[in-house]
């Protein structure tokens, strides 16, 4: 999104020039979904605490697994949402592999959304 706002205003502030580079919007798009991460990362988990998400243990399993009773999950909700941004905000949304690639990443998302709804249900 970014990549065509401001692509055309390169001529009147050089500096955005960078935003042709793949390399500078990868790396810019891998920044703000970092950034994201560790930022909404603590608030997520505090609330699927408080929503009492977690992992159930068996029975049969050894002792030393039982202490992961409780750990939260679903977090990759913020992992798939930061990348989701990050990509929306610096890549060419008309370009069919940026496409392909949200694709791929909102199903394998579904996918491991379903696994872990599956896990915490039943």
């Amino acid at each position: 999104m970014l990549y065509h706002l401001l692509w055309p205003l390169r001529e009147a502030f050089s500096p955005l020039n960078l935003f042709r580079y793949i390399t500078f919007r990868a790396a810019a798009a891998a920044a703000v979904s970092i950034v994201l991460t560790l930022v909404l990362g603590p608030v997520l988990i505090r609330s699927v605490r408080r929503l009492q998400i977690g992992q159930n243990v068996r029975e049969e399993v050894p002792e030393r697994h039982r202490a992961k009773a409780g750990t939260p999950t679903m977090g990759g909700i913020l992992i798939l949402a930061a990348s989701l941004v990050g990509i929306l905000l610096f890549g060419d949304l008309t370009n069919r592999l940026v496409q392909l690639g949200i694709l791929v990443l909102l199903w394998l998302g579904a996918r491991g959304f379903l696994d872990d709804y599956v896990k915490v249900r039943r």
